[in-house]
């Protein structure tokens, strides 16, 4: 009879912020897949917890998560646990659990902790729609490149960054952006120096380039959206783009009937522009 994995959210910062279910689970398991051994050695001493490690990184785990994965075909019981948080989410874990689910063998998410959660529900910022984009590109050119292609995304949207980048990714969105862009730096969440700032982009630039202490920890960075002008005679640089490729892909009427559908914005306005970029062909 097959096994089971469970998808363990640990403690994000407070070690006290971790479930009774999840301690339970790490408890019964026969093994249980770390992230970093060693780190999480200092957890699982806190809750008592003595159960058999073993390192799945994003070195090893293609080669690691077939032989977990046939441990659990033949009965075992194995809890996926990353450093902190829940697994996946920028995270290794995801060749494990999609090979245990093309397998067969049931995947159970127990959840818990969240950076990305935590921080939303506390920036003051609209959530009912958001985008993640993980890590942007370590490269600065790639950077930029991204930034301004989510320039004129009128959704918020998240992001992670390292204390090591953050003040040049600051600095990137400051060229790119608006300075009232409104912006908000979520530092070591739920940690001893926790820090929530919610401020236009321009003042969040300052604070973490005068504040030495703004450029140490872990990030959550949350970008709100870009703000749609109202009967405006012009498409937005992003709404134009979208025409762009299906103009090149479709005839005329459906291009625009699709990116009007796509952006919201008014179909007449959407044809008028149309029919300015085939006059320009």
């Amino acid at each position: 009879m097959s096994g089971q994995l469970y998808v363990v959210a640990t403690p994000i910062g407070n070690l006290a912020d971790f479930s009774y279910r999840a301690v339970d689970i790490l408890q019964q398991v026969d093994l249980i897949a770390a992230e970093d051994t060693r780190h999480v050695k200092m957890l699982l001493q806190h809750y008592g917890i003595t159960n058999q490690l073993q390192s799945l990184h994003q070195h090893n785990e293609e080669k690691a998560a077939p032989e977990l994965v046939e441990k659990m075909l033949n009965g075992a019981t194995v809890a996926l646990v990353s450093d902190a948080g829940t697994p996946l989410l920028s995270d290794p874990g995801m060749p494990l659990v999609r090979l245990a689910r093309e397998k067969g063998v049931k995947v159970s998410p127990i959840p818990g902790a969240c950076a990305l959660i935590a921080a939303l529900s506390a920036a003051g910022l609209p959530v009912s729609r958001f985008e993640f984009e993980g890590f942007l590109p370590r490269n600065a050119a790639s950077r930029r490149a991204f930034l301004q292609e989510k320039q004129a995304s009128p959704s918020t949207w998240v992001f992670y960054e390292s204390s090591h980048r953050i003040q040049y990714t600051l600095e990137d969105m400051s060229a790119i952006y608006p300075p009232d862009r409104e912006i908000v730096i979520a530092r070591e969440v739920t940690k001893l120096h926790e820090t929530i700032v919610k401020a236009p982009l321009a003042e969040i630039v300052d604070q973490v380039a005068n504040d030495a202490n703004m450029r140490k920890g872990e990030f959550v960075v949350i970008v709100a959206g870009a703000k749609i002008e109202k009967g405006t005679n012009s498409l937005s640089s992003e709404e134009e783009r979208v025409l762009k490729l299906l103009m090149a892909q479709c005839s005329t009427k459906t291009a625009v009937a699709l990116a009007a559908e796509i952006t919201g914005q008014r179909k007449k306005l959407v044809y008028q522009c149309a029919l300015a970029m085939r006059s320009d062909e």
